[in-house]
């Protein structure tokens, strides 16, 4: 059997909901467990989670391409809840009736852990459900802002029961389990940490953040600068805006002179210290190949891979 397993999130702007955990580090450390339990019962496993994507809607098309690209026999999206803080339970969503009878018993082996079983419900309205061409099921395994929940939760029994509901199965195989964040650090901050690092966006005090998982005040006052720059809303939170921006610029796409009307426009102006208006004009340009020249590149006006690499360099730092 080729299973395709989707760990839900983690592919920011696409990230997950934030409660008493947070739903991306469980969503990866299940969906690790459940793709090494898979294999070593001998079924083939794509990995359907992807690397990187501009947007939520990016992430979730890649999502189902690679699903559809690799023909996997059954999809499975794993995710975990969130409401009210008083909301619990396990449901499965399906959209076919070939599907709902794949989510029945991995509902049954989740509830037996002592989840209240919430059902099998109609995933119509799913992006991932309605866009993979195989029977495909998105598991919800519980509430990630409920303390009976969480009380509850072990990623390992959890990871064994969608196994055992898939194939009748259970494999006990070691695997490297994602932290469990108990002292509350949040990877995803942290990424955002690194990224406004890696362009060069200090916090109210001029220095670099620490990339520590926490949204503390620096942390705050340098997404506010960064929303600024590239003219979002200012508001200190990272939301879909906010990373698509970061994205967009990490992403390194060539601008040349009368490129207009966006945030990666508006952040080059702000690095070279220009107006920044998110218009490539004339002054832009003479500033740009003022840059390139002391920099010993080609003073072209365009700004490429050599240029990025002088203005952003590589995740790494290098």
């Amino acid at each position: 059997m080729k299973f395709g397993i989707d760990s839900g999130h983690n592919c920011p702007p696409d990230t997950g909901a934030r409660g008493i955990k947070f739903e991306d580090n469980l969503t990866l450390d299940v969906g690790n467990r459940v793709i090494a339990k898979l294999r070593a019962l001998g079924n083939e496993v794509v990995v359907c989670r992807p690397s990187s994507a501009s947007t939520v809607r990016d992430s979730l098309s890649k999502r189902c391409s690679t699903a559809n690209g690799s023909k996997v026999d059954i999809y499975v999206s794993i995710h975990f809840n969130s409401f009210n803080g008083q909301a619990n339970g396990t449901e499965v969503f399906a959209t076919s009736e070939t599907g709902r009878k794949i989510a029945k018993p991995v509902l049954d082996e989740i509830v037996k852990l002592g989840f209240f079983n919430r059902g099998v419900k109609s995933g119509s309205h799913l992006f991932v459900l309605k866009n993979t061409d195989m029977p495909a099921i998105l598991v919800e395994g519980c509430f990630v802002d409920s303390q009976k929940d969480m009380n509850l939760y072990n990623p390992e029994a959890m990871a064994n029961a969608i196994v055992k509901g898939l194939t009748g199965k259970v494999a006990s195989v070691p695997v490297n389990p994602v932290p469990d964040e108990e002292d509350n650090v949040d990877t995803t901050i942290i990424r955002l940490q690194k990224a406004l690092n890696q362009l060069k966006i200090t916090d109210k005090n001029g220095k670099a953040l620490m990339e520590d998982g926490f949204t503390g005040a620096n942390t705050k006052s340098a997404v506010e600068k960064f929303q600024t720059i590239v003219g979002v809303q200012s508001t200190g939170i990272a939301d879909s805006a906010t990373w698509n921006a970061i994205n967009q610029i990490l992403a390194k796409r060539i601008l040349r002179p009368n490129h207009a009307g966006n945030a990666v426009v508006r952040y080059l102006q702000y690095r070279l210290g220009v107006d920044n208006d998110g218009v490539y004009g004339p002054q832009t340009e003479v500033v740009v190949k003022n840059f390139q020249k002391q920099n010993g590149l080609d003073a072209d006006g365009i700004i490429g891979p050599a240029s990025w690499q002088k203005l952003i360099g590589s995740a790494d730092g290098n």
